[in-house]
């Protein structure tokens, strides 16, 4: 009897599918009856685009094969018609970057434009300061139309 100097290694522990158990979303075209996806029905084609503008995965939409090609092509043709924006305008809250340069205020004039440099305007402040004029005012356009007939005087 020979002896084995290698014994089996342990078992691992069986992997968990998380996906075992959950159903495949149907398709919706083809519960309904679908034949063809119309570029025209803008209704239907939102729903396959994402907030940001991008077309929407198959498993994410649970359209079937062909339908998900016949979605693909109709939002790119209602987009090509301008029916549909290639992206969603999106608002940023973040503020600056390297190129922003209204952030960092005016720019200074440099050596050479000094000559075409505009000469200074002495302009004097009105007697009316803002807070007085804002206690006044109901709401802030009768605050600044006072404001600028001050000024103006």
């Amino acid at each position: 009897m020979p002896r084995i100097n290698n014994p089996k290694p342990p078992k691992r522990a069986p992997k968990i599918d998380t996906r075992r158990g959950a159903k495949k979303k149907p398709c919706s075209f083809c519960q309904h009856g679908v034949g063809t996806v119309d570029y025209k029905d803008l209704a239907q084609l939102r729903k396959y685009i994402s907030d940001r503008g991008k077309i929407r995965g198959r498993k994410v939409s649970g359209n079937c094969q062909q339908h998900q090609r016949d979605v693909t092509d109709a939002i790119k043709t209602a987009r090509e018609l301008a029916l549909l924006p290639y992206t969603q305008r999106t608002v940023t809250e973040r503020r600056g970057g390297r190129g922003n340069r209204d952030d960092r205020g005016p720019r200074a004039p440099r050596d050479n434009d000094r000559s075409s440099a505009p000469a200074s305007v002495n302009v004097e402040a009105p007697d009316v300061e803002a807070e007085e004029i804002l206690e006044y005012a109901e709401d802030a356009s009768t605050a600044a139309a006072v404001l600028v007939e001050e000024v103006a005087e």
